[in-house]
């Protein structure tokens, strides 16, 4: 998994940058299959905002999330990234059920 961040109007320390790939983990450990993320950190006026873009094969996820302190919206935007990728795995999981085929029905 490659992780790129870029501040606007921001510098990124590394304690975010530590932050973020830690809360960022817990979507590789849900799905092997995340090829990279993009996360821009900006501030404007009194707002915190971050944006994420995780990229899957065959389709990218995108999660938005401002607050009032930068940890808490990375928190917020790592909980939206987690249930858009769990949604994704299972949209592609679906795609071939064994026991609804008709030729695995139980025949009488």
């Amino acid at each position: 998994m490659n992780l790129q961040l870029t501040g606007h109007h921001l510098e990124v320390t590394p304690a975010l940058r530590d932050y973020i790939a830690s809360k960022l983990s817990k979507i590789s450990n849900h799905f092997d299959h995340v090829i990279d993320i993009k996360v821009t950190l900006s501030v404007e006026k009194l707002s915190q905002k971050v944006e994420a873009t995780v990229h899957v094969p065959g389709n990218d996820l995108h999660a938005e999330c401002s607050n009032e302190n930068m940890y808490s919206a990375i928190d917020l935007l790592a909980d939206k990234l987690d249930r858009q990728v769990l949604r994704f795995k299972e949209k592609i999981s679906d795609h071939h059920k064994v026991n609804g085929a008709v030729k695995h029905q139980a025949t009488e």
